[in-house]
């Protein structure tokens, strides 16, 4: 028999609600990495874009890990006490990427400085792997996450679910948000604004 409880039910929404922010910030890790390849390898790359979207990427992941930490984790945490290791495991993975994401956002910041032949040496000497890097540490930390919160998510009251969702929105990077929906596909120009 299924268990069809509005508590499961509103845990597995929160579920595939955490999978679509995954798969927006695996595809701009993805995208970030590859531009920075393409950058270091003397291919034309839209730097200005290239900065603006690794820098918003990295303030949406610190967005989400932090949401996770001071918001998330504290309640698994009271309700499910045998998943505290799980939880101080994740926690730990988000410190060694933010690690990886300041070396990145370092080489961003560099880039964004430079012209465009000391761009490209930068993006070969330091900004390509650094985002390599994260983004492998990225996935791996997503693929061990993703696992745990399936188990708890469905066993989580609803009414606490939807009390972290409020706050976690409310407290959400407001800017360009044609990249969280586009980088669900592919991002595609910004929409034009009139002025």
């Amino acid at each position: 028999m299924t268990d069809t409880s509005p508590d499961r039910a509103e845990g597995l929404r929160m579920f595939d609600e955490m999978l679509a922010v995954h798969t927006v910030l695996r595809r701009g890790s993805d995208l970030v990495a590859a531009a920075l390849g393409a950058l270091a390898a003397g291919r034309p790359v839209d730097v200005r874009t290239l900065v603006a979207v690794a820098h918003w990427h990295s303030a949406f992941l610190h967005h989400h890990h932090e949401s996770e930490d001071e918001r998330f984790w504290p309640l698994l945490r009271r309700l499910f006490p045998d998943a505290a290791d799980d939880l101080a495991r994740l926690t730990a993975e988000h410190a060694e990427l933010d690690a990886e994401l300041k070396r990145l956002a370092d080489g961003i910041a560099a880039i964004r400085r430079a012209d465009a032949t000391r761009a490209r040496e930068i993006a070969a000497d330091t900004a390509h792997a650094a985002a390599v890097r994260s983004r492998d540490a990225l996935a791996a930390h997503l693929d061990d996450e993703e696992p745990v919160m399936r188990t708890l998510f469905p066993r989580t009251p609803a009414a606490d679910i939807r009390t972290l969702r409020a706050a976690i929105v409310a407290a959400a990077p407001k800017s360009d948000p044609d990249l969280v929906i586009g980088l669900l596909t592919d991002p595609g120009p910004r929409p034009a604004t009139r002025t």
